[in-house]
């Protein structure tokens, strides 16, 4: 039978069994004329398996036009299972839109969102309770009693006293072996009931009655948002608020409605850090109807969560970008949180966009998606002034809390003046104000360490870790550490180059800032909150706890102290150096240093006592500092739109990168080079070319003993750029001039390469 029979046949890859462990074990079916539009990526099918060809259930994920094997050996596909998508199903869909969204294999796509199967043993909890009534176990009693059955009088007594008994507490502490416990369950007499115990990585948490009274804004938004959800509307929409303006409180409205219909909710926040404190809030308003994922669970709790969620057994999974792929089974809404925040964007193959990706689950769950926040992103605000989101606004704080005054240290002047001090004149008054008054503070420095690099005065030499491209960051124990790879060494005086013993460190980072704190107020208490003091599991909750105990003056950080964060003590924020995020080498960075500015300044007067803000800066009339001292977005954003139209960067066009990477530079640099003469030749005689920015070495050149060279595509119509990258993938997945690279693709990044 020749390859001709077959020249119009489809084939499908298809998975038997769903499992990480399974992920890669691909087989592939014949596709029947008669399913040819009802098969599509994520379809549950029947096929025929192993020798026997016993029917199987599979998934497809898949659909190809060539054989991968003799055809005379493909067998063809019995049927569709006839029932509504599954989640898995809904999960490959997803997982399919991720491969020909963002550029990555299938299997690689799969195992983002299929949740983990490798199942954790089980904890059982054991309790025994009457199986006969009280009158009845009253009489036994005595009877033993009177027989002198000690064991059993003792174990029945404590049974009738509490009513229900664990296992420990009933062959411990009555000191009744359990297989005598057994005897009386033959018996009759008691009945033990045996039940998964599920690990609470949350245990002091508390369900509270606190009904919540919206103000007429938050109400008139949870009205409009009931009205379309009733009605089986399912839209995006963007929630824009001003700090404080109770976006949690709307969102939680949102939920109640979702629930009482019957359906589930995921909702994403961007920082493990913001973790504990909005599980607080959901918690007490949902008790334990919520369930959470994050990447700082144990194994265990990471597995009871996805069985709670398959079962239905929890309704609201929050979490962070990846609990986007929980396996709710009847999803009726997505809440982003912060969706502004560049953490939603995954640094790994495939590099998706939760709001993408989310508006494309949505999509196909028949569910809404609520994006939030008080510093939208340029593309959402876009997208919502286009009409393509729906666009509701808080424009007031909630309650009687207003926005903080902010004011602007130019510390151009302070160094005119003689200041050398890490902390303006200003600052300093506020500081010992707040110290005097026990108030509390934040103090926000967009970097970590002890001070940014190490150099040498008398050559230049700037001391960069060996195996990556990029200098090593000074820590106050003595150690130069390297934030990309994690290499170690020893801080040394001496200059390795030219011996000169005039090394030092330059640059500010947190560690820096909390030694001048100790120096510049004696006595005050200080938490430091970065990468390097929350390493360890809960270090999060322990810092945020300790410091809503009082237990701190300052709460200094870098990025995770600004997000979502709520004190109503804290009466002063303090931001270091605004401009270390304005001058770098990405387009993003007005956007950038504007978030994180009005984010971190948001942190002050969230109660009844008034805040204010302190901007330390050296570019106190760029645009984006101006804006957030005015506490306005729209500024803003009339600014940056007109920038981003004039440069034809995101929204207005789109970005495809190609990161080539090897561990020979020769390498990396001849397959850029040749990636780039095909695309060249691809495009001759296009009207509207695709753009080559920047072909080169990366911004970090070498990274882990591996040399990178990145190039930046640019066109207006995002098909465009997607049809190029379909093209160029096969090409380089199996052409030999390409063996021992690694090529990456990247759309629209979040940060430069």
């Amino acid at each position: 039978m020749g390859k001709e029979l077959y020249a119009d046949t489809i084939y499908a890859d298809v998975i038997i069994d769903i499992s990480h462990e399974a992920l890669d074990k691909v087989f592939q079916y014949r596709v029947p004329f008669s399913l040819c539009r009802e098969i599509i990526p994520g379809v549950r099918v029947r096929v025929p398996f192993g020798a026997g060809n016993r029917e199987r259930e599979g998934y497809v994920i898949a659909l190809k036009k060539e054989p991968e094997y003799d055809v005379d050996k493909i067998k063809e596909i019995y049927g569709v299972v006839e029932e509504s998508l599954p989640v898995e199903s809904q999960l490959i869909q997803v997982a399919d839109f991720m491969r020909k969204r963002y550029g990555s294999s299938m299997i690689q796509a799969l195992k983002t969102v299929i949740p983990v199967k490798n199942r954790e043993k089980h904890r059982q909890e054991t309790t025994i309770r009457l199986a006969i009534d009280r009158e009845s176990a009253t009489k036994l009693l005595t009877e033993w009693e009177q027989k002198h059955r000690s064991a059993r009088a003792r174990f029945l007594k404590k049974l009738l006293e509490t009513g229900v008994l664990s296992k420990t507490e009933a062959v411990q502490e009555c000191r009744f072996p359990w297989k005598e416990i057994g005897k009386l369950a033959a018996d009759g007499v008691i009945r033990i009931e045996t039940k998964v115990a599920y690990r609470n990585p949350f245990p002091d948490l508390e369900q509270k009655e606190n009904p919540v009274v919206l103000n007429a804004e938050q109400q008139a938004v949870a009205d409009a948002f009931r009205g379309d959800f009733r009605r089986e509307i399912y839209r995006t929409y963007l929630l824009y608020g001003v700090t404080g303006s109770g976006k949690t409180e709307v969102y939680m409205a949102f939920i109640e409605t979702v629930l009482r219909e019957g359906r589930q909710v995921i909702v994403l926040i961007p920082e493990i850090s913001l973790t504990y404190q909005t599980v607080r809030r959901f918690y007490e308003r949902f008790g334990d109807r919520i369930a959470v994922l994050h990447s700082q669970m144990s194994k265990g709790e990471r597995s009871d969560t996805i069985e709670r969620v398959e079962n239905g057994e929890a309704d609201v999974v929050i979490g962070a970008r990846s609990a986007l792929f929980a396996p709710v089974k009847n999803l009726g809404l997505i809440v982003i949180d912060e969706e502004h925040d560049g953490a939603y964007k995954s640094d790994r193959s495939p590099k998706y966009h939760a709001r993408e990706t989310a508006i494309f689950r949505a999509k196909i769950a028949k569910a809404s998606v609520v994006l939030g926040s008080a510093t939208p992103s340029v593309e959402s605000f876009f997208k919502a002034s286009q009409g393509e989101y729906v666009l509701w606004t808080l424009k007031n704080r909630a309650g009687n809390a207003r926005l903080p005054a902010v004011q602007v240290a130019d510390l151009r002047e302070e160094l005119h003046k003689g200041n050398r001090s890490i902390f303006s004149e200003s600052l300093k008054e506020k500081m010992r104000g707040r110290l005097e008054k026990k108030q509390q503070m934040m103090l926000f420095l967009n970097r970590r360490g002890f001070a940014g690099f190490v150099s040498c005065r008398n050559c230049g030499t700037v001391i960069k870790c060996p195996h990556c491209d990029i200098s090593l960051t000074y820590h106050r124990n003595g150690s130069l550490r390297c934030h990309y790879c994690g290499y170690e060494t020893a801080y040394s005086r001496r200059c390795p180059v030219c011996q000169s013993p005039y090394v030092a460190a330059f640059g500010l980072g947190t560690e820096k800032v909390e030694a001048a704190l100790y120096e510049e107020f004696p006595g005050i208490r200080v938490l430091r909150m970065d990468m390097d003091t929350t390493r360890r599991k809960n270090a999060y909750q322990n810092i945020l706890q300790a410091f809503s105990r009082g237990e701190a003056d300052v709460l200094l950080g870098t990025q995770m102290i600004v997000k979502g964060h709520d004190y109503a003590n804290v009466t002063l924020v303090g931001i270091l150096a605004a401009d270390l995020s304005l001058y770098s080498q990405d387009y993003r960075s007005g956007e950038r240093t504007f978030q994180l500015l009005c984010q971190a300044a948001g942190r002050a007067g969230r109660g009844e006592k008034a805040g204010e803000v302190i901007i330390q800066t050296y570019s106190p009339d760029h645009y984006a500092i101006m804006a957030a001292v005015e506490h306005s977005y729209e500024m803003f954003y009339e600014q940056e739109i007109t920038y981003r139209r004039l440069m034809g960067y995101p929204p207005c066009a789109h970005l495809l990168v190609i990161l080539v990477e090897s561990g020979d530079e020769s390498q990396a640099v001849l397959a850029a080079e040749r990636i780039q003469k095909m695309i060249a030749r691809s495009q001759e005689g296009t009207t509207v070319p695709v753009q080559i920015l920047n072909p080169g070495r990366a911004a970090i050149g070498k990274l882990k003993d591996v040399y990178r060279q990145v190039m930046y595509l640019k066109h207006e119509d995002v098909a465009t750029l997607e049809a190029l990258r379909g093209r160029l993938e096969p090409v380089l997945e199996n052409h030999p001039l390409f063996a021992g690279v690694q090529i990456q693709f990247d759309f629209d990044p979040m940060s430069i390469y």
